[in-house]
């Protein structure tokens, strides 16, 4: 485990997990060893995981001046970790208490920040303290639990200043299960609780200061509490959100204090998406969805979007290739990528999902190119509303007759998929019994459409596409034999294709 000399000569350890861009992972407790981060649920997939003990705790050095404990100090020790890696600016992450270290930090070091992200933030630095009424009110969202009344009734007691007792945990986790226990019995000993006394002592904020620094922050700063929790409850943590210039509010649905435990999809797909430069989101109807951008912000924009099981890096070829003369949205549908998978897919909900899109980035008129289911989506999409789209490509899109014959169940495969595996039953269930009006509203497509079909080693019936085309008024039909990944088996055909239709 590697270590580094921080400013007053104690050495602290760093641990190292996952691959990709440096996060650097402040851990709260107060004062408790980065250990019970784990890999945040999947974000160590996504980015590498610098996780500090913090001085006294895990396996860096106890300091000889224990008065270094205060949060205010420890600034120094982030500076010091950011100049041992090497790096001009970071990616910081805070949990908790750590969470007011590292805004102190970007309080004290904006242009090292690039961005911030604050995990269920107890946000004393900017004199927000959770209050013993707001962590009681969010403790009885568990009423229904089994051992509701045993924790609530410890809970209350330790707020009213009785010793600590055991079990109130079960509150702190959307899930009490058997890994929620073994990360709770950890924290006795992975916390050191004199320096945690120190860290919150006298003179170690002052919030009037750090709320007008965090107003001028030019780092995007994600605020994310947990639904259930109560320090911060996700009111608390709005206005806390509030104080930031460019400071965003997500919460996790069914989840407490440790949300990557709680469920570790939709954390890391939340984290990550923030975290990536290349990926901005929306939210329709609740849902947020990711989308990547690229191109100049004036040049005319185009729409890509995936088909089933993929999302918006499908378009990698393509994208970088349209960027040079137009701006490219590359959208991940709602259960894939890192869009929000809320269970429950449709035809119907992906073609709100390209509607909200286009409506709330002000994008009425662009060209959009779908692929497969979510070139059916985007099919819907031009029935209802033509006027928000310039040109339209339908990419092998299943004509949307009954499937002869229909599909039966799947297994789902093994390991971890880039999309929520409830969509293939919900689909293959439309795709064998779909709405007849869908296909009988093909001439109320008012849009010039080219329908690109992948020829004969594709698995829809190229008959029915030809035939798909041809109730589309302003539709032409061309045939590229590349089966049904068209625009990653065959990117050059495709992309001269879009060209002669006028998307160039």
């Amino acid at each position: 485990m590697p270590k580094f000399t921080t400013y007053d000569g104690t050495r602290l350890a760093y641990h190292l997990r996952g691959t990709g861009e440096p996060l650097l992972c402040v851990p709260g407790g107060a004062m408790r060893a980065s250990q019970y981060l784990g890999q945040l649920g999947g974000l160590a997939a996504h980015r590498r995981l610098v996780l500090l003990d913090l001085r006294g705790t895990g396996d860096s050095e106890i300091p000889d001046d224990p008065s270094s404990y205060r949060c205010d100090r420890q600034v120094a020790d982030i500076e010091a970790l950011r100049a041992h890696l090497g790096l001009d600016r970071i990616d910081l992450l805070g949990h908790s208490a750590g969470s007011n270290l590292a805004m102190l930090y970007a309080a004290a070091h904006p242009d090292r920040v690039s961005r911030l992200a604050l995990i269920t933030p107890t946000p004393w630095a900017l004199g927000m303290p959770p209050t013993p009424e707001e962590r009681l009110a969010a403790a009885r969202l568990r009423k229904d639990e089994p051992w509701f009344e045993e924790a609530y009734a410890a809970y209350a007691a330790e707020l009213a200043g009785q010793p600590p007792q055991a079990e109130y945990e079960a509150l702190l986790y959307g899930r009490w299960d058997e890994a929620a226990k073994a990360h709770a019995d950890a924290a006795e000993r992975q916390c050191n609780d004199e320096a945690a006394d120190v860290f919150w002592s006298d003179g170690a904020f002052d919030p009037a200061a750090t709320r007008a620094a965090m107003a001028r922050l030019d780092a995007p700063v994600l605020v994310l509490p947990g639904e259930w929790d109560g320090g911060p409850c996700p009111e608390l943590a709005a206005r806390a959100a509030a104080c930031f210039a460019d400071g965003q509010l997500q919460v996790q649905p069914s989840s407490g204090h440790f949300p990557w435990l709680d469920d570790p999809g939709a954390f890391t797909r939340t984290v990550a998406a923030f975290l990536d430069p290349d990926v901005r989101t929306v939210t329709v109807d609740g849902v947020r969805l990711a989308y990547r951008v690229r191109g100049d912000e004036g040049a005319p924009p185009v729409v890509l979007v995936h088909g089933r099981g993929g999302d918006s890096r499908d378009w990698e070829v393509i994208a970088e290739r349209l960027a040079a003369t137009r701006r490219v949205y590359a959208l991940d549908l709602r259960g894939h990528g890192l869009s929000d998978w809320p269970g429950g897919y449709s035809f119907e909900g992906f073609r709100d999902d390209i509607r909200g899109l286009l409506t709330q980035l002000g994008l009425a008129g662009a060209d959009l190119v779908a692929h497969s289911m979510g070139g059916a989506a985007a099919a819907l999409l031009a029935e209802d509303e033509p006027g928000l789209i310039g040109r339209l490509v339908l990419e092998e899109t299943p004509p949307l007759f009954p499937l002869k014959p229909p599909r039966g169940p799947m297994e789902r495969p093994a390991g971890e998929l880039g999309f929520d595996w409830a969509v293939v039953p919900a689909i293959d269930a439309q795709l064998n019994d779909p709405d007849p009006s869908w296909r009988g509203r093909f001439a109320a497509i008012a849009v010039p459409t080219l329908v690109v079909a992948g020829g004969p080693t594709s698995h829809i019936d190229q008959k029915k596409v030809a035939w798909m085309a041809s109730r589309i008024p302003e539709a032409r039909l061309v045939t590229i034999d590349a089966g049904h990944l068209v625009h990653t088996e065959r990117p050059a055909a495709f992309l001269d294709a879009l060209d002669a239709f006028g998307i160039k």
